[in-house]
């Protein structure tokens, strides 16, 4: 599957997409690589709209069949809109990863997505790892 041109991505395996908005508020997923390699999800812990969120650290996790798996944020900021569907239909990440967006954040430091991966070096990379 290619992977967004307009996404930013984290060796985490999480996306970011600014796209939608004034560059202030992303939208952030996990990869279909992510995705792949946990299996059947079956369960998606999301934080509260509200709560604050850290570039590099935890703000929830996914349960597959497989494994338990952490969720880092991209960037810092403040969750603005949690997807309410993964808590019925957590399997839609695996059906389609790259729009099964799990958080939205309004951004408290944008400078931050300058550190992220475009889609060539995210491509680069799980190349190597995978």
């Amino acid at each position: 599957m290619p992977y967004p041109t307009q996404y930013k991505y984290t060796k985490e395996h999480e996306w970011l997409d600014l796209t939608g908005g004034d560059g202030s508020t992303g939208v952030i997923g996990i990869t279909d690589y992510a995705q792949s390699t946990l299996g059947d999800i079956v369960y998606v812990e999301l934080p509260k709209v509200g709560d604050s969120v850290t570039g590099g650290q935890v703000f929830g996790s996914v349960e597959s069949v497989k494994a338990v798996s952490d969720l880092y944020s991209p960037v810092s900021g403040t969750v603005t809109e949690i997807n309410e569907a993964l808590n019925s239909s957590p399997d839609a990440i695996n059906e389609d990863a790259h729009t099964a967006w799990i958080i939205k954040v309004t951004l408290s430091d944008p400078a931050q997505v300058a550190a992220l991966l475009d889609a060539a070096a995210y491509e680069a990379f799980i190349a190597e790892v995978g």
